[in-house]
């Protein structure tokens, strides 16, 4: 089987390796062989070997798998991304160059049904050729 070739980032790439490593340690430290912890998880010893190497190859869903067999740890996965400074100031950014908040859709028809009634109820008195804007009322109710 051919191995698939992956651009992964040096960082990113340390970043795995070390918690493929915490990973094995919370194995160790719980005293479960790694054949126990790959049918627990539902994967072979050989994907448990990957993922406690940090290989870029192994599917999130192992790692969640693997984390479940050593003691429902797979709910650590919700910290991934859950306080985004960066997207955060990027937001922040974003507000503060906006002029006005933009308009909705429902605000915009209304205001221009309220335009088009104001400007139905005023026209032009050409009766009196004076072109004096009147409402209809003015003009006796017409």
């Amino acid at each position: 089987m051919k191995n698939a070739a992956y651009n992964i980032m040096p960082g990113t790439e340390e970043i795995l390796i070390t918690m493929g490593e915490q990973i094995k340690l919370a194995r160790l430290r719980r005293d479960l062989s790694a054949e126990l912890v790959a049918e627990r998880a539902g994967i072979s010893r050989s994907s448990l070997w990957k993922v406690e190497s940090g290989n870029p190859a192994v599917a999130m869903g192992i790692y969640a798998a693997v984390l479940h067999a050593l003691g429902n740890m797979d709910s650590d996965l919700l910290m991934i991304a859950k306080d985004d400074q960066f997207g955060r100031q990027l937001q922040d950014m974003n507000l503060l160059t906006r002029k006005r908040a933009s308009r909705s859709r429902a605000r915009t028809a209304s205001a221009t049904k309220e335009e088009r009634a104001r400007f139905s109820r005023t026209r032009c008195d050409t009766a009196h050729g004076n072109g004096v804007a009147r409402t209809a009322k003015e003009n006796g109710g017409e």
